[in-house]
Parts: structure tokens; sequence; C-alpha cells
């Protein structure tokens, strides 16, 4: 059986990273470099939450993990504004603003998610840089 694997984006400066090398930790460093090559199939082997958007918050991926705990199915999701259709309760200032208006972005911040769900305490990493046309929010559950 073949898998495509999706092609890296090797900027200048950047080198190529192996999407099968998996990133680590929620709060890797390398996380980034990792998701921008990897393939969706990819991001279904990470135990947190993997929302993929383009820059103007449509989602263009979304893992298995992130799936279930929310409990909307990837057909649901995809092409679709995060911030306005799928998750309206980030659209405020700690997340879809930050997203909107700062260029660079590497943050993790405590958030508690209220949408469809009982109170649920998370991080979420923002994640968005000048030279990429993704940006992506990833999202650890806490007990």
């Amino acid at each position: 059986m073949t898998q495509t694997v999706a092609e890296p984006d090797v900027s200048p400066g950047r080198q190529e990273t192996n999407s099968r090398d998996l990133p680590g930790p929620f709060a890797a460093p390398d996380l980034f470099d990792w998701l921008i090559v990897a393939a969706a199939s990819d991001l279904d082997t990470l135990p947190y939450g993997v929302i993929a958007m383009d820059l103007d918050g449509v989602v263009l991926a979304y893992n298995s993990a992130e799936s279930k705990y929310a409990g909307l199915g990837v057909e649901r999701v995809l092409g679709r504004n995060f911030f306005s259709n799928v998750a309206p309760c980030m659209n405020n200032f700690m997340v879809a603003h930050r997203f909107q208006t700062e260029v660079d972005l590497d943050v993790i911040i405590d958030y508690v998610l209220t949408l469809r769900m009982k109170p649920q305490k998370v991080q979420l990493r923002l994640l968005k840089r000048s030279d990429v046309s993704r940006m992506y929010l990833i999202v650890q559950r806490r007990t």
C-alpha cells in the first residue's frame, strides 16, 4: 500500500523535516516545523488536538484527537471558519484576535472550553509564523 506524504515547505533558511519523526510533547520547540510538513495521517498520531487553519481561519486539517474530544466529525469542520462556525467560544481577544493581529505567534495559554460540553480545562498553543500560510491551534486537555 502506498501512502502519500505532504510535500515539505522548504523555504530559504528552513531545513527539511521528516514528517514521520513525532514532534514530542505539546510544548516541543520544533512542533511548528513538524506540523508544516506532516500529512493528515501523521496528525492523527498525536495525543493532543491539532487544528490547522489558513490565515483567514478556515480549517484545513482537524486531527482525530480533537475530533474525539470535541465530538465533531472531521467532515463537519473542514472548510469552515473555525472562529465563527466551529468554535465561536474562541472568537475572542484571547484566541482569534491574537491570530488576526500578531504576525508571529507561539504562546501557551490556559483556557476553559464551554461550548457543547461541560467546562473543560485545557491549554491552548497558538502557532503562527509570517513565512507560512497556515496557523495552528493545539489543544491539550487537562485533568
